[in-house]
């Protein structure tokens, strides 16, 4: 599985909008300065964020980006899955779409699993949580593990 780029850049800037104490709207440009996000992709990817209910935006002066609503109501999931569609796909499809057949047919369940487990995680942790440094025991306990940090 891949987190791509447009996705880790969607937690970041949504993190970013979520600790600016007073809630007012921050500037795109300012997001994109503080994250080291190249600020055309950034735009976009705001774009995304606002069409898929994730934060809102003013126009004018003091306009910007905000939450839509508070960061404990927003999950990575929902992050991700407003900038880059469903959390895990095959070939681009989700895992109920597929069929296998003979052989192949242990395969499905295994991808059902591994989308289940993904999505556990992600729509575990808040942008609350990663803001407070707070994840979750289960994923505190998996990153812990040292064999998460090997790259076989």
């Amino acid at each position: 599985m891949r987190i791509p780029a447009r996705a880790g850049y969607a937690v970041r800037a949504v993190l970013e909008l979520a600790v600016r104490q007073d809630g007012s709207p921050v500037k795109a440009e300012d997001v994109a300065a503080v994250q080291d996000i190249p600020y055309k992709f950034l735009e976009g990817i705001l774009g995304d964020l606002r069409r898929g209910g994730v934060v809102e935006s003013r126009r004018g002066g003091g306009g910007g980006y905000r939450p839509a609503r508070g960061a404990s109501q927003i999950t990575v999931a929902d992050v991700i899955r407003a900038v880059d569609g469903p959390i895990v796909s095959v070939r681009g499809e989700r895992p109920t779409e597929l069929v296998y057949t003979g052989t192949a047919g242990p395969l499905l369940p295994l991808w059902v699993a591994l989308r289940a487990n993904v999505r556990r995680i992600l729509e575990g942790v808040t942008i609350a949580d990663l803001a407070a440094d707070a994840l979750p025991d289960p994923v505190r306990e998996l990153a812990a593990e040292p064999a998460a940090w090997e790259n076989p």
